[in-house]
């Protein structure tokens, strides 16, 4: 008999060897699929995200612009100016203003159009202005303001500086649509106009200013400092943000190979196609002057709704690409270690099921030989004693043999079914894991229209408030009503305004009374029926420099928290002392509920973390309230076991130093 090629060992070994490696390099090309792709996918949704708070910042200075030009043309002295011709001291007032608020032009008109007064440039007056659109809504008495796009000339009569700000030499790009001309001599204007009306209401003029955007990097770079903060990766930016008249960049911080702002250079073609010509917003992976970013752009329309040009927010995608590479190699390097394990292991698996298989080849050797009598000492009890059981019975009882073979056959089919209903169920199993596990989270936006209920709230409640006189019960309902409304709204700000928190309202607060007032507001509160509240208040506490709004949104936000973590039912403690050392107040808010562990402890002011079951909260409370009491100058901290309860302690400056 000729031995085997290769033994049953080798084989066994070399099979699962095989399955271990096919189904290591499935799952590493799958894997690599989905870790770009979900890589790609969040940062497609951050961008997104990420041009949001580009638009917010972009109309924020137009409604800063629309908002002071509305404001100068109320004032009582244009009235006056405008009715007695004093154009020279009006000159000179307007002058002050454009220069103050940093605008490219403040132009006063008469109530046809003309112009009455350039302040960038006296001598050029007595034009026409009254077909320009923002003008002529302005002329029709409404306040508006809107992006457009100033012709030369225009801008030669504001000032030759002006003229030359908005000249732009195109710049030779890859990707980008080819241009017949070589340059760009109009520019974007963020432009205002406001009515100028007598008492009577009857129109006096129109006063329109407005800001040039191009090389003007306030707003892109407001946008890098607020959505990216700063971000590097390998000495480069990793967030960039552009305004695009047409598809010519003018407002910029992409940089070129030399690292200058890249003005004058060109959209990619096919997102030009899609932006400008489709006017539909991209959100992909893009060439962006000399490399791929992940993209967002958005049209930029005038006041007529004519697309003008482009509101775009990037992010550099080689990180994302470094990191989805990282993650295979690491995935890589386990799966190697992985097979070594398995295959050191499988070789002293492997002996334990061939050593009773070879004792039974020299079984067979000899009952071939006629020794009916060699019996198979297996020590087993497994299918392989079961196997030898059966093989020593067969010398004695072939017929009976033969039976509890078909009973061995029956044995095993009965739990090869067996096996393969767990095998099936273990399957749909991992199916369904697989289905939960692809579930991502929801990135809830926020409505802004929740701003405009509450301003109709606070105005109809200062309207009222006006009407009651001070001596009727409902004077201090109504103020308490329009104080929580305004902190409402205070509320919503801040979360719109999560990447940019607001700068306090500092005034003197009172510490205790403003812990009082957030324990007040708890009192009716199903939540804290069964809480008992202690306050170990300092005496003769200082009163700190402040805002008492923003610092009661930390403190009732910290109280709910450990309401919530008491389920109701516990002891409450407020703790407040002085530092004369460090001219610090504190404030300790303690909880006897479960506690927090401490993986946790490490994420708790990570935005949009929480512990919390999924719909009960958004995981930004104590990232919002880190974010304020880091506005405050002071510090926030947190003394927690899991089962023993939590502590934040609040410690603030008494005196804030100027920023």
């Amino acid at each position: 008999m000729r031995s085997p090629r290769f033994s049953l060992r080798t084989k066994l070994i070399l099979s699962f060897l095989a399955i271990i490696i096919v189904g290591g390099l499935l799952s590493l090309i799958v894997g690599s699929q989905l870790i770009r792709s979900t890589l790609i996918s969040q940062a497609q949704d951050k961008v997104r995200h990420d041009l949001s708070s580009a638009w917010m910042v972009f109309d924020e200075k137009l409604n800063d612009i629309k908002n002071l030009v509305r404001l100068t043309a109320a004032r009582e002295s244009m009235r006056d100016f405008l009715r007695t011709h004093r154009l020279e001291i009006l000159s000179q007032y307007l002058s002050r203003v454009r220069v103050e608020n940093r605008l490219d032009a403040l132009t006063l008109l008469d109530h046809q159009g003309r112009v009455l007064l350039r302040t960038s440039s006296p001598d050029h007056a007595g034009d026409d202005q009254s077909r320009d659109e923002i003008v002529r809504r302005a002329l029709l008495r409404e306040t508006i303001a809107a992006p457009q796009i100033v012709p030369r000339e225009e801008l030669l009569k504001e000032s030759e500086a002006l003229a030359a700000q908005a000249l732009v030499t195109f710049i030779p790009t890859p990707r980008a649509t080819p241009h017949a001309e070589d340059r760009e001599t109009s520019g974007m204007m963020l432009k205002a106009a406001a009515p100028i009306l007598n008492e009577d209401g009857s129109l006096l003029g129109v006063l329109t200013g407005g800001v040039l955007v191009n090389r003007n990097y306030e707003i892109v770079d407001q946008v890098r400092e607020i959505v990216f903060k700063g971000g590097q990766y390998k000495g480069r930016e990793t967030g960039t943000a552009t305004i695009f008249q047409n598809d010519l960049r003018i407002s910029t911080n992409v940089e070129d190979e030399q690292g200058r702002r890249a003005v004058g250079t060109l959209l990619m073609a096919e997102v030009k196609k899609t932006v400008l010509d489709e006017g539909r917003p991209w959100v992909a992976r893009a060439f962006v002057v000399n490399d791929w970013y992940i993209t967002a752009y958005e049209p930029i329309k005038d006041v007529t709704g004519r697309i003008i040009g482009i509101l775009y927010v990037g992010s550099l995608e080689r990180p994302y690409i470094d990191t989805a590479n990282r993650l295979l190699l690491t995935f890589s390097g386990i799966a190697g270690l992985s097979v070594v394990f398995l295959l050191t292991i499988l070789y002293f698996l492997t002996a334990r099921i061939t050593r009773p298989l070879q004792r039974m080849v020299v079984a067979t050797q000899e009952i071939a030989r006629g020794d009916l009598s060699h019996k198979v000492h297996v020590a087993s009890r497994d299918e392989i004693g079961a196997l030898a059981c059966s093989f020593n019975q067969m010398t004695d009882r072939l017929c009976e043999a033969n039976e509890k073979l078909l009973d061995w056959g029956r044995t095993l089919e009965r739990k090869v079914k067996e096996r393969t209903q767990e095998l099936s169920d273990i399957q749909s199993h991992l199916i369904q894991s697989e289905k939960l596990a692809s579930i991502g989270k929801l990135a809830a936006g926020i409505a802004h229209e929740i701003n405009n209920p509450l301003g109709a709230v606070l105005i109809y409640g200062h309207l009222i408030l006006e009407d009651t006189p001070q001596d009727q019960p409902h004077h201090e309902n109504l103020k308490k009503i329009i104080r929580e409304t305004t902190r409402c709204k205070d509320i919503v700000t801040g979360l719109l305004d999560f990447a940019r928190p607001k700068e306090p309202q500092r005034q003197p607060t009172d510490v205790h009374d403003l812990l009082d007032r957030c324990l007040a507001f708890t009192e009716q509160q199903a939540l804290f029926q069964n809480i008992r509240v202690e306050k170990v208040y300092a005496p003769n506490l200082p009163r700190i420099v402040a805002d008492s709004g923003q610092l009661q949104q930390v403190f009732m936000n910290i109280i709910f928290n450990a309401a919530e973590s008491m389920n109701g039912t516990g002891i409450l403690t407020l703790q407040t002392s002085f530092d004369p050392s460090r001219d610090e107040v504190s404030v300790a808010i303690a909880d006897t509920g479960h506690g927090i562990k401490d993986e946790d402890r490490k994420r708790l002011f990570e935005p949009f973390f929480t512990t919390k079951d999924v719909g009960k909260g958004t995981g930004l409370g104590l990232a919002i309230s880190y974010g304020i009491i880091q506005k405050h100058q002071g510090t926030i901290k947190v003394q927690s076991e899991a089962g023993r309860g939590a502590t934040f302690t609040i410690s603030l400056p008494r005196q804030m130093s100027q920023p």
